[in-house]
């Protein structure tokens, strides 16, 4: 690998999110720890279950809004922004609202009302995201990833600190809920003193047509994700019961949530250094030699110490769980080259062809948890490592061979 692949802005800017994605999934292990030693499987996976109906929801609000004031033109930006903001400001509300809804519905159908209280509590993260969410994308637009990483990066772990202490002195599911509320606070006041921004009156808001054109697709693509990332853990929890959903979020969180660290802040940093680079394809390049080239060893080197470290964090009583740990960790390597392909459809305007591969993704991802599900948890990681490595890295294929294609051409 050419030195100025690891020594570069990007190679810089994935060590400040990789940093911080570390930080935030090693203080996420401390919570386990805490969660192993305080509750039992059924009220981890009653919490769980509410997390990932919580995770899903949360993940319309990426919606390209964001993305399209990072990639705008000077001229167009201050216009773009006031009617980012008013966008923002619609969106949470209304994701408040449905997932109050979610919640009771929950509810309705398990008879259990801690899971209407436990959703309750994460929506209330909707009510600070839209005072910063413009500055968010304005400070990544700037350069300012670095600082953008560290206060994700301090949020994170702030709740995760604070999750373990109310779990100790509080084992209930909602320990593992309540810091999400109480650290949004943070992310809002860090964001906006970082990229301090107020809309200015003098400027017309721009028409909502040019983000409902480029965010509809990233929408629809970030809505499957994280159907993909988290709607198994709710098979699981239907199919296998509430004490089998707590054991495989447990393994999940030390397996493929720790190795996916580093494929987010890869995926953080992506999208900003190919829009911005003067080079497209030189960029890529460089992109996909580090992913494959440094962040795949480091999660093989993961998934060989799971034996070794599981039952040294979680205790010998879930030794057992060291296979699965290791199982879906490798899942993460054929998320970063479809994470490369992804960023370069949508640097190039195609988010549409990433929401159609992502939306194969899912539901191969989601047909395979129904299929092994009778067989357990050992065969559902199997079968979601597989199933992630054919969708993931065929679909990847045609983007990065088009690319690499249009690189020779051009040389």
């Amino acid at each position: 690998m050419h030195r100025s692949h690891l020594t570069g802005p990007f190679a810089r800017n994935i060590a400040a999110y990789g940093a911080s994605e570390v930080a935030a999934k090693l203080s996420r292990i401390f919570v386990v720890m805490a969660v192993a030693r305080s509750l039992g499987a059924e009220e981890i996976g009653i919490a769980a279950a509410a997390m990932a109906a919580s995770d899903i929801l949360k993940s319309l609000t990426e919606n390209g809004v964001g993305q399209r004031l990072i990639a705008a033109r000077d001229s167009d930006l201050a216009a773009l922004c006031r009617t980012a903001l008013r966008i923002f400001w619609v969106w949470a509300l209304g994701l408040f609202v449905v997932q109050l809804g979610i919640g009771a519905t929950l509810t309705w159908l398990s008879g259990d009302p801690m899971l209407l209280l436990l959703v309750a509590v994460l929506a209330g993260e909707f009510l600070f995201m839209p005072a910063g969410l413009v500055q968010a994308a304005l400070a990544m637009r700037a350069g300012k990833l670095k600082q953008t990483a560290a206060i994700a990066g301090v949020q994170v772990v702030g709740a995760n600190a604070l999750t373990v202490v109310l779990v100790l002195i509080w084992p209930s599911p909602l320990a593992l809920v309540v810091p999400k509320l109480l650290s949004a606070p943070i992310w809002l006041i860090a964001m906006r003193r970082l990229h301090p921004w107020s809309p200015d009156s003098c400027i017309a808001p721009s028409p909502v047509r040019p983000f409902m054109t480029f965010g509809a697709p990233v929408l629809g693509v970030e809505m499957v994700k994280a159907m993909r990332l988290h709607a198994d853990k709710l098979l699981v929890g239907a199919l296998l019961g509430p004490e089998a959903l707590g054991l495989y979020f447990m393994a999940f969180n030390a397996g493929l949530g720790l190795a996916n660290s580093f494929s987010f802040a890869f995926a953080s940093v992506l999208f900003p250094h190919l829009v911005t680079s003067e080079s497209r394809m030189n960029a890529l390049r460089q992109a996909f030699a580090l992913g494959i080239g440094v962040i795949a060893p480091v999660v093989v080197l993961q998934s060989l110490a799971a034996p070794f470290y599981v039952p040294i964090l979680f205790g010998s009583e879930w030794a057992h769980l060291s296979e699965i740990v290791s199982i879906l960790c490798l899942a993460a390597i054929p998320g970063i080259v479809w994470t490369t392909a992804a960023g370069w459809l949508r640097a190039e305007a195609r988010p549409g062809t990433e929401f159609r591969a992502t939306v194969i993704m899912a539901l191969a991802l989601l047909g395979s948890t129904i299929v092994m599900a009778p067989h357990g948890l050992v065969a559902i990681a199997t079968g979601y490592l597989v199933t992630a490595a054919i969708t993931q890295l065929t679909l990847s294929l045609p983007a990065l061979a088009a690319a690499f294609v249009q690189r020779s051409q051009e040389v």
